[in-house]
């Protein structure tokens, strides 16, 4: 069978088109994938950092905050009148700045325990308020807790949060004032005293001032310690300051 010249080169150039056409759509799949997956990388970076802190709304927060420090840095975190499990005179100190609309918080409450039925009356831990401002539920929760320690059942108030992530209503607050027996009518007017609020601010204005930036953030004997991180880690941390107050 003859063969046409011009079908020939027809089919040619046409093979040739179709080839680079599909060539250059991979290499363009190619970059794009890439840097899709770049772009995964950078989220998952941010999300591991955590959030960047800021007070709820209704708060007014600090001018500037201050950039987080570093894990060496000693800081002086002031205990002042929060609550605190564990003695005064422990050797360890841990500093929380929590959230109680955070599932990261929720997260690290049982290695918290952890801690304190390993090292006993050597750790206390201290509760610092510090809502997300994306946190909408946040606040109510902080303030029906608040309102609970004024009749000394703040850390009750906290277990039955935190063991109720979703229970954060006013309503379902102060179903859990009820399971507590406290007075209902002191407990309102504390949740809806200005003051209360204001107890709140004051610990998210010394947070980020501290450089805290999400939650829960940590100080160790006044180093800096971010996030849910396991039992392990809070252990390396807390034997390295029991030696070093050994040492010192």
């Amino acid at each position: 069978m003859n063969s046409n010249p011009l079908l020939a080169a027809a089919v040619i150039l046409i093979a040739f088109t179709a080839g680079w056409f599909i060539g250059r759509t991979t290499t363009l799949d190619i970059a794009q994938e890439a840097r899709l997956s770049a772009l995964q990388a950078e989220v998952a970076a941010l999300r591991e950092a955590g959030p960047a802190a800021a007070p709820a709304p209704g708060n007014r927060p600090p001018t500037r905050q201050a950039a987080a420090p570093a894990p060496t840095e000693v800081k002086n975190v002031e205990v002042g009148r929060s609550p605190v499990l564990g003695p005064e005179d422990a050797p360890i100190t841990i500093v929380e700045f929590s959230d109680f609309q955070c599932p990261y918080c929720t997260r690290v409450k049982p290695t918290l325990a952890q801690v304190r039925e390993e090292y006993g009356d050597q750790v206390r831990v201290v509760f610092k308020h510090f809502p997300l401002s994306f946190h909408t539920k946040a606040i109510p929760a902080h303030k029906a807790a608040i309102a609970a320690g004024d009749q000394g059942k703040f850390w009750e108030m906290h277990d039955l949060i935190f063991q109720n992530p979703k229970d954060l209503e006013p309503e379902q607050l102060r179903a859990h004032a009820e399971t507590l027996n406290l007075d209902l009518a002191k407990f309102d007017a504390r949740v809806n005293d200005a003051a209360t609020e204001a107890l709140i601010t004051q610990d998210q204005a010394q947070g980020t001032k501290l450089g805290v930036r999400g939650t829960p953030s940590f100080f160790i004997n006044g180093r800096f310690f971010s996030g849910a991180q396991p039992f392990a880690a809070f252990k390396a941390r807390i034997d390295e300051e029991l030696e070093r107050g050994e040492q010192g």
